[in-house]
């Protein structure tokens, strides 16, 4: 893998992204275990652009002011010190996103209340990593897949939902694929992007097997 189509991996799987991709996911694949099957697709496409502006366009327009501002020296937070603000950013603007998916869009929110669950444990899964992020630089890249990974994992194995068999060996790849990326980036050291892979695995499979 050259540095280019490691560059463009890490992009296109950001951590933001991974909300948008996963509800998206689910939404057309499992839409009965979200509660979303009694939607129409218009309406399911609708509400995930409303994911993905809460969770993707609003938090990276918050990073991209932090560093306009001189806040942190770079998008990409390479150093440690830079961790810190963004993500403690991004954990409150995702408790905002899972505020208003649980409670403040009746009746959506009584019809499919699994999502307000959903990202709820991304919001632990990043306020997680920017605790340790105090400390030590654990990828969020692995993190996020990882959480993907482990959410449609769970599904699998709690509903049955053969049909989401071929996302997970995707989603294997990608996860490959993925890390692959980051080392070749020399963005994270081994021990780095699998104590995120086994984070966000973690908090995913224990949210889906117990509160969806």
């Amino acid at each position: 893998m050259n540095t280019r189509i490691a560059q463009a991996v890490s992009a296109l799987f950001h951590p933001l992204l991974m909300p948008t991709l996963l509800l998206g996911l689910l939404f057309f694949a499992a839409p009965d275990v979200l509660g979303v099957d009694v939607l129409t697709p218009t309406i399911r496409i609708t509400l995930l652009g409303f994911v993905s502006m809460t969770t993707f366009v609003v938090p990276a327009l918050g990073i991209y002011y932090l560093y306009r501002a001189k806040y942190i020296k770079s998008l990409h937070l390479d150093e440690l010190a830079d961790r810190k603000l963004p993500y403690f950013l991004t954990t409150l603007f995702y408790a905002f996103a899972t505020y208003f998916f649980s409670f403040s869009l009746p009746p959506l929110s009584e019809i499919a209340p699994e999502i307000g669950i959903v990202l709820g444990s991304i919001t632990v899964s990043i306020a997680m990593v920017g605790l340790i992020s105090l400390f030590w630089k654990i990828s969020a890249h692995s993190v996020g897949i990882g959480g993907m990974l482990g959410a449609v994992l769970g599904i699998v194995v709690k509903f049955g939902h053969a049909n989401l068999l071929y996302s997970i060996i995707a989603l294997i790849l990608m996860t490959g694929f993925l890390i692959s990326a980051r080392l070749k980036l020399n963005a994270h050291t081994p021990a780095q992007v699998a104590a995120g892979l086994l984070l966000g695995i973690s908090i995913s499979l224990f949210t889906v097997w117990w509160f969806v």
